[in-house]
């Protein structure tokens, strides 16, 4: 592991944090809206709590203040995602320092914290997790899935694979839905914008069926769009989204016990890949001229229950989760050379299956010391078809070559994990966990060609396995200078698990990746609840990296796409975020990310490609990232009031995905701005909004044309631009 000069700026930085300073003088807060026990007292938790840290987070899986926590995480309120017009986490990623997330599909997403995590192929273990109400989700198409009836998203920066487990070497992001209680309430929005015909209405009602025993909260939404992109070859929409989603929730509440049942559904047809071919970076196009409208449909589903329960004379709490989920998707009909020759088709599909299993045990051994500890178990299945058509118009032979593969893998994991509290005062606390993972992953799959009148080859491949034994740990050390100020220090290693590659390619397996980090971060909050802030100065050792892909020769012919461990990254940097009130009725928060992220080794890539790399930049990884937003209230009287607000979003220049061996790809700078005028009477609330209001261009994802050179197939640059200027209305209303 290496040790430079960087971490010796880490550690000055460190030692100015924790001297004493001006900052002593004792101050006191207002009256926190949680309770002694960690429980809210009822009231509805505002935007403006979270700002200045007086929500409740489940960051290091117990109830603490956001202020209080000694992690960088950013909590982004229900309320706000609504105002905002987001609808996934893809979209939310603007307003969490650090979270950067691409997607080229409804099933695809690339995503990193701290350019740490980053995943171009679905088949690729996440290396930022995702959480829903503390349910894994092990695969990156759930970060672009709707979100339905959302109290808050917390964005943990950072390995969290002390208390989360492999696949959170980046971080982690909790998705915490709201929960029925003691009080009937209801909840309907709906919004229309164009130019697209974005249409997206939800609803939600909880009310308890005997009081302090049994409630229930139902939630529904439906959006569709017709989206930017246009297929000029068939006359079509290229990127229309339709989803149907419901949520239902189950909560028991007989003392001393707590019973929550959950069950979910999402369906998704949209599209995959919609690229468009351009002649560069700068050839910004939304027209796509592909032979199929390139559908695809997804199915996701799944039910999970929690029990909570006191152990009085353990002086412990008990949690024990289990959820079982899967996903389903299939493509009829997709161009696969992403032109209008007919040369390459596809269809396809997968299903994934996953069970997990947690138990926990928070135990309060004195004032000063308290543990959390631990077992958990997952098990993943997956089952993968593709059939490919090879066109004799692409070949020149007078006949078509059909290649059909199956791959199925399954993985187990098994994990013990721990981390002990010890607070020798109340302006010190230090932590300590550890985790232990072991996985076990078998792959087995079938590659059969058939070649014109010839009979058909090949047949079941050799089963692959991959083993893991990995141990994650981390320290931290908080020091709490007055109720509104508090530094930390951590260092923490996270790890990500391998996998495997399509049954056609050379070589089946590669190995997990893993990082260790040192982060300095302190938080302030004024005792007059008008400012907050929170900085976290970090760097990332980063070994064995999974991220970069190439082409190799697949069996049957032709070539596919393989991940492999590619070399070392180095990523170091500064987060800045904060709240502002400098009147009464004006509200400013921002985030700020400075982030140098670069492969520092990539002799691994070469030596197994034979290919070396035009830049040592990570893909999609921007070295800035910036969001500002700002609201005015103006007071009209009784319980009317109206909202000015305005919001601004940024990423730097990014690396394109490419293979080209001498000239990269830079992806231009670009500044998103949004805003909304909104009336308010009681309970009711409309708006009008603007998103994207200066018509900005800017590519979402974008793949440099070595690639398809490679592949042998029409050659130019392909990208996907991301949404042009949307305008409409919103309404909602709660009772």
């Amino acid at each position: 592991m290496r040790l430079p000069f960087r971490l010796e700026l880490l550690a000055t930085v460190a030692a100015f944090a924790f001297l004493p300073n001006a900052a002593q003088a004792q101050t006191t807060l207002e009256d926190d809206p949680v309770s002694a026990t960690g429980e809210t007292t009822g009231d509805p938790v505002t935007a403006e709590d979270l700002n200045e840290g007086l929500i409740v987070v489940t960051a290091r899986k117990r109830e603490e203040t956001l202020q209080d926590v000694p992690i960088a995480v950013t909590a982004i309120d229900g309320d706000v995602l609504a105002a905002r017009g987001f609808n996934s986490v893809r979209e939310a990623a603007a307003l969490a320092p650090g979270l950067n997330i691409n997607s080229d599909g409804g099933g695809r997403a690339f995503v990193a914290i701290r350019g740490v995590g980053v995943t171009l192929v679905q088949s690729v273990q996440p290396g930022v997790g995702l959480f829903v109400d503390g349910i894994y989700r092990p695969n990156t198409a759930y970060l672009n899935n709707p979100l339905l009836d959302v109290e808050r998203i917390e964005v943990l920066r950072g390995p969290q694979g002390t208390l989360y487990g492999k696949n959170t070497l980046g971080g982690a992001i909790n998705v915490i839905t709201r929960q029925p209680g003691n009080y009937f309430e209801g909840r309907a929005s709906a919004s229309y914008a164009g130019p697209d015909d974005q249409l997206v209405v939800a609803g939600s009602i909880s009310a308890p069926i005997i009081d302090d025993r049994l409630a229930v909260r139902i939630a529904a939404s439906h959006q569709e769009q017709d989206g930017f992109i246009r297929n000029t070859l068939l006359n079509a929409d290229g990127n229309p989204l339709n989803s149907n989603s419901v949520n239902g929730t189950v909560r028991f509440t007989p003392a001393p016990f707590t019973l929550t049942i959950n069950g979910y559904y999402d369906g998704i047809d949209t599209v995959n890949t919609p690229y468009s071919r351009v002649a560069g970076p700068d050839d910004y196009s939304r027209e796509i001229v592909v032979n199929s409208l390139n559908r695809v449909e997804y199915r996701y589903r799944g039910v999970n229950a929690k029990l909570e329960m006191p152990l009085e004379g353990m002086r412990s709490n008990l949690t024990l989760i289990g959820a079982i989920d899967a996903r389903d998707s299939a493509t009829d009909d997709a161009d696969a050379d992403f032109g209008s020759g007919d040369f390459v088709r596809s269809t396809g599909g997968d299903d994934l299956r996953t069970k997990t299993a947690e138990l926990r045990l928070d135990t309060q051994f004195s004032d000063t010391l308290s543990t959390l500890f631990g077992l958990f178990y997952s098990r993943e299945e997956v089952t993968a078809r593709d059939v490919s058509t090879i066109k004799g118009a692409f070949t020149g032979l007078p006949f078509d070559i059909v290649r059909s593969s199956t791959n199925e893998t399954r993985a187990d994991t098994y994990a013990v994990f721990g981390t002990l509290f010890w607070e020798p005062s109340p302006e010190w606390e230090v932590s300590l966990g550890l985790r232990y993972d072991h996985e076990d992953r078998t792959a087995n799959g079938s590659v059969i060609t058939a070649v014109g009148p010839l009979p058909p080859s090949g047949g079941p491949l050799p089963e692959a396995t991959l083993e893991s034994d990995q141990v994650q740990p981390k320290l931290t050390v908080t020091r709490n200078w007055t109720p509104g100020l508090m530094t930390y220090a951590s260092i923490a290693r996270g790890y990500r698990g391998g996998g495997f590659n399509a049954p056609t390619a050379p070589f089946r397996t590669y190995n997990g990746d893993s990082a260790w980090t040192y982060e300095v971060g302190g938080k302030f909050a004024s005792f007059d609840d008008r400012a907050s802030f929170a900085a976290a100065v970090f760097y990332n050792d980063y070994s064995d990296y999974i991220g970069l892909n190439s082409i190799a020769p697949a069996a049957g012919g032709g070539l596919v796409t393989v991940d492999l461990n590619s070399g070392d990254v180095e990523s170091y940097g500064l987060e800045l975020e904060g709240f502002l009130r400098p009147v009464p009725a004006w509200t400013i928060t921002g985030g700020l990310t400075l982030l140098h992220a670069r492969l520092t080794d990539t002799t691994p890539y070469t030596e197994l490609t034979g290919r070396t790399l035009s830049s040592d930049r990570l893909t999609f990884q921007p070295d800035w990232m910036a969001n500002l937003a700002t609201e005015y209230t103006f007071d009209l009287g009784g319980d009317s009031e109206f909202v000015l607000s305005a919001n601004v979003t940024g990423k730097g220049e990014r690396l394109a995905g490419t293979l080209n061996e001498t000239t990269p790809t830079f992806l231009d700078s670009y500044w998103l701005v949004g805003a909304a005028a909104t009336y308010r009477q009681g309970p009711f609330e409309v708006a009008a909004f603007v998103r994207n209001a200066l018509q900005e261009d800017y590519w979402e994802s974008y793949i440099e044309q070595t690639t398809l050179l490679l592949a042998g197939l029409p050659a130019s640059d392909l990208g996907i631009m991301g949404d042009a200027r949307r305008y409409g209305v919103r309404a909602s209303m709660r009772f």
